[in-house]
């Protein structure tokens, strides 16, 4: 037999057993054997069955007397500070649903005397909150009360900005958040990235932002995003406290899409470029990368624009005209993957080492026709990776979008949610002006500051 012990000492059957008692006679041989045992709660369940005598038979009263929570004159609950619900007059909070009017929930903790319920998770300003308190009193008795209240609005705007625009990408295009305040100290960026969504259909690989500096974040997948795929990002910030005296806004959600999964790869030592469609290789260029002193970049780059022409000049990267390296070119197809002037272009004065040698300026060169057929097969966020060049790595942030040559563990680093998100510093950026036409020399440092716009047509 299931019994508990009531407030005032004795002892009480179970709901479900004094339910079981009005339904159908106890056995004989039960009663006999346990007849001086159970005597009183007998007693008890049989006046239970006609609805009194039992406080948890009774339905709910309103509590309304008995329940208060935190509000200024006006009504209105300070979203900086905790909500407050207490109980007087001897009873205790049973349970406590918050929601607003989006349906988010609250998360709280009940004192240990039951008395207090506070919440743990932030209120949103300017919100209307709906709270629903369950209660006992002293003597078993359920009660209910329904709150419904407004929160006192936001001082100043926090918004996000997604990138890039609405429209069909590469499978290697990050997405980027970008803040209209400075966000530094851990806890604001923990509230900042938990409230940036971002969803991909068909499903992506676990993913994570990077705050890359603090304005800016970067999100990508741990393996690049699926192709043909619809990826959304939001914010879901309005009304919440990221600062003080700072509260997020409404701000317009991004969708975009993904195409193939486009993959270029160059070999450096083979002088050749790899293009692949959806993993299968369709087309195998001889090119030309950089040649000593103006090594290509290695590592994993992600085309950032297309240019049918650009006029590229020496001294645009601090090579002094009538050097040996001086140049002034037409340059057709241009397929930019850095903002520091590295493209895969055409290059009809190199024909013949195509294939053979490096003596490009940091460009990877190729023939008139394979470099117009290879801009007619890529978009703006295909992978574009270069191997075994005697060039240094292409960095994550500074340069264009290196964000995949960081590995998934060294990503998770810069998330405030995994890692810390302190490894975005004001030295990193997600883009930069448009600013160089060709690689600097490696020993060169000083002219990367120097480099300009390229001329295009």
């Amino acid at each position: 037999m299931q019994a508990s012990t009531a407030r005032g000492g004795g002892t009480v059957l179970s709901v479900s057993r004094m339910n079981h008692l009005c339904e159908r006679s106890r056995p004989r041989r039960l009663i006999r054997l346990r007849h001086v045992l159970i005597a009183a709660p007998l007693a008890a369940s049989l006046a239970a069955c006609g609805g009194n005598g039992n406080p948890l038979a009774d339905k709910p009263h309103t509590a309304s007397a008995k329940v208060t929570y935190t509000a200024d004159k006006t009504g209105k609950a300070d979203p900086a500070k905790p909500l407050k619900v207490s109980v007087k007059d001897g009873s205790q909070i049973t349970d406590v649903t918050a929601t607003d009017s989006t349906g988010r929930y609250v998360s709280g903790q009940l004192s240990a005397d039951g008395k207090t319920w506070r919440s743990t998770s932030p209120l949103a300003a300017g919100a209307r909150y709906t709270v629903r308190v369950s209660t006992e009193d002293s003597g078993g008795h359920p009660g209910r009360k329904t709150v419904t209240f407004d929160t006192t609005g936001a001082t100043a705007g926090f918004h996000v900005t997604f990138g890039p625009d609405a429209g069909t990408y590469g499978v290697g295009e990050p997405i980027v958040a970008t803040l209209s305040a400075p966000v530094k100290d851990q806890a604001s960026r923990a509230v900042v990235e938990s409230h940036l969504q971002v969803a991909s259909s068909p499903a992506a690989d676990v993913g994570s932002w990077y705050w890359v500096d603090d304005r800016t974040l970067h999100y990508r997948p741990k393996t690049y995003w699926p192709a043909h795929a619809t990826i959304t990002a939001r914010s879901t910030l309005s009304g919440v406290r990221v600062g003080k005296n700072l509260y997020g806004g409404n701000d317009k959600p991004l969708t975009i899409h993904t195409g193939d999964q486009i993959e270029a790869l160059t070999d450096a030592s083979t002088d050749q470029l790899t293009f692949k469609d959806d993993g299968k290789v369709v087309r195998t260029i001889p090119v030309t990368t950089g040649k000593p002193g103006f090594d290509t970049r290695n590592g994993i780059k992600v085309v950032l624009d297309k240019e049918s022409f650009v006029q590229m000049k020496s001294s645009t990267v601090g090579i002094a005209a009538g050097s040996a390296d001086s140049y002034d070119l037409p340059v057709y197809w241009a397929t930019r993957v850095t903002w520091s002037g590295e493209y895969v272009h055409a290059a009809p004065w190199s024909v013949g080492s195509q294939g053979y040698a490096n003596v490009s300026h940091g460009c990877t060169g190729m023939s008139t026709d394979d470099a117009h057929w290879f801009f007619d097969h890529v978009r703006v966020g295909d992978i574009v990776k270069v191997v075994n060049s005697q060039g240094p790595m292409m960095t994550p942030f500074d340069n264009g979008f290196g964000d995949w040559n960081l590995s998934w563990s060294q990503w998770q680093k810069g998330s405030a949610l995994h890692g810390g998100g302190t490894s975005g510093g004001s030295s990193g950026s997600s883009g930069g002006s448009s600013s160089q036409d060709q690689t600097t020399p490696v020993d060169n440092d000083p002219a990367e500051s120097a480099r300009l716009s390229p001329q295009t047509a």
